[in-house]
């Protein structure tokens, strides 16, 4: 078995798992979809009788889904119907691979002035439990996993005006001298935001480009997909008002991936939104797909209701969890990868999320903050063999990727 070396988290040499270069380009290049895909009759006929004839065929035929399928899609009561449709185009993207990483997550802040109804991570500063890292600090949390093949740090936090723009050039930097081998992905396009305010203050910096120039010079590698929670304005004045608008996110991702830089993509469900408004914002996602190519991974985030101001609902179960991931499937005929972020959700249903639609669990983590202050009950970590267990139990072939989906090692070819 070849991993990446424990002591430097160095990758040995790295194949592409779905084409992927390791920069998106700085201009509008084509991106890849689905394709026309082939069913068996008795698929047809199960799709027939769920009501998605007119979703099979276009699938039949390498169309691409409009709104009004999507809506067929989640008002399908037979659900197993929607997971093989998804499974069909999941199967053509990736066939039995299903991926994951050896990754470590860092909150460096949870202080926050966006005060959304769903968050139970943010805090003021002289709150119990309110923080804010050094950069120091951060590498020490870095450096306390050399012993462990880590390949990414995923960084993200909460929103505070007050922090300088060296600070963030300064927590990328210590990051990377703690573990120069390291990929940083780091920084939501509601951070994104701020930090370009603060680069404007302290700086001098006009344009956003001008900070991603300087965070990439720094170390940051790639961008995570959060902070978009359902583009609908009409939720966003309901939920989280004082955070960046839908139409805000995706023009500061449409100048990431102009920059270089790929990034995920997601969605918060399971509280306030209907489902046009999921359409809607998949759709948006889509759009933009077309323009950059730049999403490489979409990730949809269950609503945890607990200790947050949206405790009066219930959030999803494991049907909405399992519908989603294969609505996403079906509508994001340009994006690669679609994630079961098994942090969100039991793992069974993220073993079982493997055949309605998704292609990637996620990595090892190592404390995550954000969603267990919600009331995950996840484990904040596994081991690798944990991981891969999960997934050849789940009857899929584990493939350990880099953070761009450079293929580390195969069940394949073990």
């Amino acid at each position: 078995m070849t991993s990446p070396d424990a002591s430097q988290g160095r990758a040995p040499a790295a194949r592409s798992a779905a084409g992927s270069p390791s920069r998106a380009p700085a201009a509008v290049r084509p991106v890849e979809r689905t394709g026309a895909l082939e069913f068996s009759a008795r698929e047809l006929r199960r799709a027939e009788a769920a009501g998605l004839s007119k979703v099979a065929g276009k699938l039949r035929a390498g169309e691409r889904l409009d709104a009004a399928d999507g809506l067929c899609l989640y008002a399908a009561e037979d659900l197993q119907a929607v997971g093989a449709l998804a499974n069909r185009v999941r199967e053509r993207w990736h066939g039995d691979r299903a991926y994951f990483n050896v990754n470590q997550h860092i909150n460096y802040t949870n202080y926050c002035n966006k005060f959304c109804k769903f968050c139970s991570f943010d805090r003021l500063p002289g709150q119990e439990g309110a923080y804010l890292l050094s950069p120091e600090q951060a590498a020490d949390k870095i450096r306390a996993h050399l012993h462990e093949p880590v390949t990414e740090v995923h960084m993200v936090a909460g929103v505070w005006p007050k922090i300088p723009y060296g600070y963030y050039l300064d927590l990328l930097r210590a990051v990377k001298a703690a573990r120069p081998a390291i990929h940083i992905k780091a920084f939501t396009m509601v951070e994104i935001d701020q930090i370009w305010r603060a680069g404007k203050r302290d700086a001098g910096k006009v344009e956003v480009r001008e900070v991603l120039d300087d965070l990439v010079a720094a170390g940051l590698g790639s961008c995570p997909g959060g902070g978009a929670e359902v583009f609908a304005e009409r939720v966003h004045q309901l939920g989280y008002a004082n955070k960046i608008s839908g139409e805000r996110w995706l023009e500061l991702a449409g100048e990431v991936h102009r920059a270089g830089l790929r990034s995920n993509c997601t969605m918060l469900h399971g509280h306030l939104e209907t489902r046009e408004e999921r359409i809607d914002h998949l759709s948006r996602l889509r759009a933009l797909q077309d323009q950059t190519g730049g999403f490489q991974t979409y990730i949809p985030l269950s609503f945890h209701p607990a200790n947050n101001e949206w405790n009066h609902l219930p959030g999803p179960t494991a049907v909405d969890e399992l519908r989603e991931l294969a609505v996403g499937r079906l509508m994001l005929d340009n994006i690669a990868h679609i994630k079961a972020y098994w942090i969100l959700m039991d793992i069974p249903v993220a073993q079982t999320a493997l055949s309605f639609g998704a292609d990637d669990v996620d990595g090892t983590v190592v404390e995550e903050k954000i969603y267990h202050d919600a009331g995950a009950t996840t484990p904040q970590q596994v081991k690798r063999a944990e991981l891969i267990r999960w997934i050849e139990d789940a009857g899929r072939i584990p493939v350990e990727r880099d953070t761009l989906y450079n293929v580390l090692w195969s069940a394949e070819s073990a």
